[in-house]
């Protein structure tokens, strides 16, 4: 598949107990099915060529041979096929019985990983039958008379098997009750190079065992920096003492990617993203790596287009109401926590603000106010100004007053007009050309003024300026650039508009009137000259492109690890219909030449809280240095 997704599935086929020629015939036809939708690994669940629950039936001969001769009808199935399968049987090895999970492709068993811990209690008595998984590796031959040593797979639980085209791409297997156990096969597994892991599995349906199914799941593939494709015996299963679900389940790095329900009948299908977990090893530094002895060649990787992984148009931002109002909730709080904490170290009276109208300073207002509250000071001690420009125009200046006042903070208002003209006479410089002098000498006269403020009235200048700004690099070097505590400098300018909506219904009444109108209006540094009709003439997403395609292509870039080509691949799905590839590959190739070209305005940047996964401060997340070269970025992005 294209740029290392994967496409698996995890299915529960109606059996009947000990019967393991109609088993066989139920798993391909499952075969064949998936075979057409393209799927790469398909995990079936434990003992499914002769069921869980055969109890006693596992000591009788004639139910394992014809378990191993229906393992060979279910191999010969894959014959030319791209995909790598996964069945659970008893097997003979030795003189020992174990439970087992056969690996297939191309029409051969490829390995056989018995399983290591044998749970002995309450319903579960398979120490009855079963050995544990024996230490080191040996060979299961497969030939009738078992003597051709060429025609047989390896044994053993410490199997990874590979694609033969994309080695990186490296599956790892255990069954049911090793993933409940403390010591898991499957995290030495993942520490030997295992980026998928399989459960094949036979875990019966009890009060409140889905809920610790799933967060056993997303725990154990959050740390592991793994998939994991976890396949559930159904109802077909014998009831005499419990009953299966078929909850099926895939998880990415702690993340549900797709489940069946308990008792819903359903299959599970997701494609995993083998590059993102691939580069999350790689800038996690504790993940503790390995060397892999049994590495088993399969062939089972296609080039297939991605058909089930829904790509989110705004990855910073959840889709779910519900999820929003939490996400804006802890953001806030984080916030204003952390800009509380700093206020009182500094032992500060007052906080300065420039308030524009527009969305970002909004918010920073917004948190200072909650960070006032918290400390139990008086909002007048908020000191806001409005310092409206040569391009400020009459919407922005009254909602900046209207906030102000909403908001019981201290409302100034000072021209900054005049004092900039004159400005421009002592630099020499022509107020007709609108160039960057034009433009920065007003957002550094802002600071300028916002800073003496705060050494008068000891207090902190907040800043304003959001993560999707600093990432452009836009922003005036230390104009806006600059403050003494910067609250919104790790939340994207697609969340920014969430947080304030936020606040606008928590607060209310007046408030949250001017709040709407603010998140109504277009968005603007308002440092040129509005139109003839006085409307805003300078468009900030006409000029550094839409904010939405920035900040999902920063998502990409900075969170998963991707490259240009991947990163088109993926906008091209998340934004289709509403951008065409043009469209999206110009500001892609503007994202790279404005992010690296801009990286020396970040290494210098103030203070301010992360809130997420995605941080630019050089003190945490981002150390990039300031003349390092954006050439193969651009020149892959360009060629695409």
């Amino acid at each position: 598949m294209k740029h290392l997704f994967l496409k698996a599935a995890a299915v529960s086929p109606e059996i009947r107990v000990a019967d393991p020629a109609y088993n066989a015939a139920k798993i391909i036809e499952f075969i064949e099915a998936h075979n057409k939708k393209g799927t790469e690994l398909l995990v079936f669940p434990e003992l499914c060529i002769s069921g869980y629950t055969c109890g006693d039936l596992f000591l009788q001969s004639t139910l394992l041979e014809g378990c191993f001769s229906a393992l060979k009808e279910i191999a010969k199935a894959t014959k030319g096929k791209k995909m790598l399968v996964f069945v659970g049987l008893p097997l003979i090895h030795r003189g020992k019985l174990y439970n087992c999970a056969a690996a297939i492709s191309n029409g051969s068993v490829k390995g056989f990983v018995p399983k290591t811990n044998i749970p002995n209690y309450n319903e579960f008595y398979e120490a009855r039958y079963f050995s544990p998984a024996p230490e080191g590796s040996s060979w299961v031959p497969l030939a009738e008379n078992g003597a051709e040593e060429e025609d047989g797979a390896y044994f053993s639980a410490e199997l990874i098997f590979r694609d033969r085209s994309h080695p990186e791409v490296a599956v790892g297997c255990e069954i049911c009750e090793d993933l409940w156990a403390p010591d898991s096969p499957s995290t030495r597994l993942a520490a030997k190079g295992a980026v998928v892991i399989v459960n094949l599995s036979a875990s019966d349906e009890t009060v409140g065992k889905r809920e610790y199914r799933k967060s056993l799941l997303s725990a154990h593939s959050g740390k592991n920096l793994c998939a994991y494709v976890y396949a559930d015996a159904n109802g077909s299963e014998s009831s005499s003492d419990m009953t299966f679900s078929g909850n099926n389940m895939v998880y990415e790095n702690g993340t549900c990617l797709s489940e069946s329900e308990p008792f819903s009948g359903e299959n599970c299908e997701a494609e995993i993203d083998v590059g993102f977990l691939l580069s999350e090893r790689r800038r996690q530094t504790t993940f503790r790596s390995e060397k892999c002895e049994d590495r088993l060649d399969a062939d089972f990787m296609g080039e297939g287009e991605l058909t089930l992984r829904q790509v989110d148009v705004h990855p910073f931002v959840p889709k779910e109401e519900e999820k929003r109002q939490e996400r804006a909730a802890l953001i806030l709080n984080i916030q204003a926590h952390a800009l509380a904490r700093r206020l009182a170290h500094t032992h500060a009276k007052t906080a300065v603000l420039g308030i524009s109208g527009g969305l970002d300073s909004t918010l920073a207002l917004l948190v200072t106010v909650r960070a006032f509250d918290l400390l139990k000071k008086d909002r007048a001690d908020i000191l806001a100004y409005s310092m409206p420009g040569f391009g400020t125009s009459l919407k922005t200046k009254n909602n900046a007053t209207a906030l102000m006042q909403a908001l019981g903070v201290t409302a100034r208002q000072v021209n900054i007009s005049q004092t900039v003209l004159r400005h421009f006479k002592d630099i020499g410089h022509d107020p007709e050309v609108h160039d960057s002098a034009y433009e920065n000498a007003q957002a550094r006269y802002r600071t300028m003024l916002l800073m003496d403020v705060a050494n008068a009235e000891n207090g902190l200048v907040i800043g304003t300026g959001d993560l999707s700004e600093l990432a452009l690099g836009w922003c005036t070097y230390n104009g806006d650039h600059m403050s003494m505590y910067a609250v919104n400098c790790s939340v994207p300018k697609t969340l920014v508009k969430y947080l304030v909506l936020a606040e606008a219904e928590r607060l209310g009444g007046r408030a949250e009137v001017v709040l709407r109108s603010v998140l109504s209006t277009e968005i603007s540094p308002e440092l040129l000259p509005p139109d003839e009709e006085g409307n805003i003439a300078q468009k900030t997403e006409e000029i550094v492109g839409p904010y939405e395609l920035n900040d999902f292509y920063l998502y990409e870039f900075l969170r998963r690890g991707d490259g240009p080509s991947k990163t088109l691949y993926l906008a091209e799905r998340a934004f289709k219909g509403k951008y065409d590839r043009a469209t999206l590959k110009k500001w892609l190739v503007s994202f790279y030449r404005r992010f690296f070209a801009q990286q020396f305005k970040r290494n210098c940047v103030p203070d301010g809280v992360k809130v997420g996964s995605v941080s630019l401060s050089p003190r945490a997340d981002l150390r990039v240095p300031s003349d390092a070269s954006a050439a193969l970025w651009i020149a892959e992005a360009e060629s695409l």
